[in-house]
C-alpha cells in the first residue's frame, strides 16, 4: 500500500512540475536609448522587467533590449508611435527639441534635486502632468526610474568659470544644451549614449556629460580625460520612462495594470536609492585615482542655474504666447514646490562636510 501511495504521489509532482504555474498572457520587447549592459540598462530596465515578473506571478514578460537593435537609440517615442515596437524606454531628454515642455520632466539647470523631484512627481501631481502630456499623443507611459545628481563632465580641459565654456565642444542633450549654446557660447554635440566614450577619448569633443558618478564609471570616461567636473547643476535630476500606446495598455487585463503600475514605482524607487549607494563608492574612486575633481564656486553654481531657470522660464512664456499655455501652468506649479522645498527643507539631515 505504501509502495502504491508513493508511486502515485512521485507520478502527481511530476505532473504539477510539467505544466507552468501560471500562464503567460503579455510579453512586451521593449528597447531602450543606451546599449545593452548600461548602468540605466540594468538599474532601470531589466529591474522593472524583474519586478513586472515576480509582482505579476510570470503573466507579463518584459524582454529588454539595447539601443540599435530593435530601433535607432534616440528614435524610442517615434517606434512606439509608429508601431514598430510595442513599448520602449527612454527619456523626455531626447523630446526637447520637439517639444520644450519635456524639459520640465528631464531635469534642467536651476531645477529640483532628487529629493525634491521625485516628491512632486509622486506626491504632488508630478506624475499625473506627465500622464497627460503623453496622452496627448496617444501614449500611456510609466515613469521607470529618476536618477541621482550627474556628473558635470568628464573634461579635457579645466572649467572653473564661464568664460572656460565659451567655443568648447560639448557632448550634451536636451535643456543643458540649449543653456549652454545661448547663454555661454559652447557647442553642443548631441550622440548616441553608445557612441559618447570614443568621442571623448579622440577628443572630438571638449568635454560630456552622461550620468551620475556610478553610471559614469563602468562606462571608463574618467579613463579617457582628466578632469572631472561637479556638482551636476546641468541636471540636478532626470526621469525615464517606458512609453506604450493608449490602445496596447487597454487591451491588457484590467487586473495586471495595477500590478504594473506598482512594479514602475517599485523600480523608481529602488533605482534611485541604487544609485546613491554607488555614486558616494564612486566619487571616492575618482579622488583616488588619476583624475582632477573640480567643484565649482558656488557663484559658478549660481550663474550656471540662473542661466537655466531664465531659460526655462522665457521658453514657458514664448509657448503660452504662442497659445500654448500647458508649459508654463506645470513649470508654475513646478517652480512654487522647488520654492516651498527650498524653504522648508533645511530640518533634513543630509550628512554633507
Amino acid at each position: 500500500m505504501f509502495k502504491k501511495i508513493r508511486k502515485w504521489a512521485l507520478v502527481s509532482m511530476l505532473s504539477v512540475a510539467a505544466l507552468p504555474a501560471v500562464a503567460q498572457e503579455v510579453t512586451w520587447q521593449v528597447p531602450t536609448s543606451v546599449p545593452e549592459g548600461s548602468p540605466f540598462y540594468v538599474n532601470f530596465l531589466e529591474r522593472f522587467a524583474e519586478n513586472v515578473d515576480v509582482l505579476t506571478s510570470g503573466r507579463v514578460m518584459i524582454e529588454p533590449f539595447g539601443a540599435g537593435v530593435l530601433v535607432p537609440a534616440l528614435q524610442v517615442y517615434d517606434g512606439v508611435r509608429d508601431g514598430i515596437i510595442q513599448a520602449g524606454h527612454s527619456t523626455p531628454s531626447y523630446l526637447v527639441n520637439q517639444d520644450p515642455i519635456n524639459a520640465i520632466f528631464a531635469g534642467f539647470p536651476g531645477g529640483m534635486g532628487p529629493e525634491a523631484y521625485v516628491t512632486w512627481i509622486y506626491e504632488k501631481g508630478g506624475k499625473e502632468k506627465l500622464a497627460e502630456l503623453r496622452a496627448r499623443d496617444g501614449f500611456k507611459n510609466l515613469i521607470v526610474g529618476i536618477g541621482s545628481s550627474e556628473v558635470m563632465a568628464h573634461s579635457n580641459v579645466p572649467i572653473t568659470k564661464a568664460e572656460d565654456l565659451k567655443g568648447m565642444k560639448y557632448r550634451t542633450s536636451g535643456p543643458w544644451a540649449k543653456v549652454m549654446e545661448e547663454y555661454f557660447g559652447a557647442v553642443p554635440t548631441v550622440v548616441p549614449p553608445g557612441e559618447i566614450y570614443t568621442l571623448l577619448q579622440r577628443k572630438g569633443v571638449d568635454l560630456i556629460e552622461w550620468g551620475p558618478p556610478s553610471a559614469n564609471l563602468p562606462e571608463g570616461f574618467h579613463e579617457a580625460a582628466k578632469y572631472i567636473i561637479v556638482p551636476g547643476v546641468h541636471q540636478p535630476t532626470f526621469l525615464w520612462e517606458v512609453v506604450l500606446k493608449q490602445e496596447t495598455w487597454d487591451a491588457l487585463p484590467e487586473d495586471l495594470k495595477p500590478l504594473l503600475e506598482k512594479a514602475a514605482e517599485l523600480t523608481t524607487m529602488q533605482a534611485l536609492i541604487h544609485f546613491y549607494g554607488g555614486d558616494v563608492v564612486a566619487m571616492d574612486t575618482y579622488r583616488k585615482g588619476k583624475n582632477e575633481v573640480i567643484t565649482l564656486s558656488p557663484e559658478f553654481i549660481n550663474q550656471l542655474s540662473d542661466a537655466g531657470a531664465d531659460w526655462i522660464g522665457k521658453t514657458a512664456e514664448a509657448q503660452k504666447a504662442d497659445g500654448k499655455a500647458e508649459m508654463a501652468d506645470i513649470l508654475a506649479d513646478y517652480m512654487a514646490f522647488k520654492r516651498l522645498w527650498s524653504a522648508e527643507s533645511s530640518y533634513l539631515v543630509r550628512n554633507q562636510d
